[in-house]
């Protein structure tokens, strides 16, 4: 299974940022973009990768721990930012993102306690990825539109577990589809 940990956005969230999202997809070469969409939009604490099944019951525990240990904290989406040259096209995020650094360091030492390997370690920053390309994009226009965007806050209750099913039809921008197989309420929910 091809799996990550992650902090979704609630609904209404999601809205306020596919209203802003139509408003960057009409801007000039905006069709030069891949979109994603709001079933797809979350933060990503850990990508674990392809994860063998025998091992998910214990990387599951040790999620559940994680969670439990971590208190609930307000977040919003706020912003935006790219990396690699406009390759990737991210709302950023507001509210206690020491926390949320803290949720995804506990999510990759829970995935390296039970013998998932994580890859290198880069130090997390908080983004929900809106657009992507192949090619470098000056994606300058689109920023501006997103520096003014801030959601309304929300508190933050839960760690996920999400199983990424790729696209396999060949189909020119089908997106992947994400299937939460785990939820965690942090140390103050419930």
């Amino acid at each position: 299974m091809r799996l990550f940990a992650a902090v979704l956005p609630p609904q209404d969230v999601s809205d306020e940022l596919a209203l802003k999202v139509a408003e960057l997809r009409r801007l000039p070469g905006a069709s030069e973009l891949r979109w994603t969409g709001a079933p797809g939009w979350h933060f990503t604490l850990a990508f674990y990768g392809e994860v063998d099944e025998a091992v998910v019951a214990e990387l599951s525990v040790r999620l559940e721990r994680a969670a439990r240990r971590t208190p609930c904290f307000p977040l919003a989406l706020r912003g935006g930012g790219q990396f690699g040259h406009g390759r990737a096209l991210w709302a950023g995020a507001s509210g206690d993102l020491p926390v949320l650094r803290l949720l995804a360091e506990r999510a990759e030492a829970a995935a390296r306690k039970a013998g998932v390997e994580t890859g290198e370690h880069r130090r997390y920053k908080a983004h929900l990825t809106v657009a992507r390309s192949r090619e470098a994009v000056d994606v300058r226009p689109y920023l501006s539109v997103l520096d003014g965007f801030t959601s309304r806050t929300w508190t933050v209750d839960e760690l996920a577990l999400v199983r990424s099913n790729l696209p396999k039809s060949g189909v020119s921008g089908e997106q992947p589809r994400y299937e939460v197989v785990g939820r965690w309420a942090l140390g103050g929910a419930g």
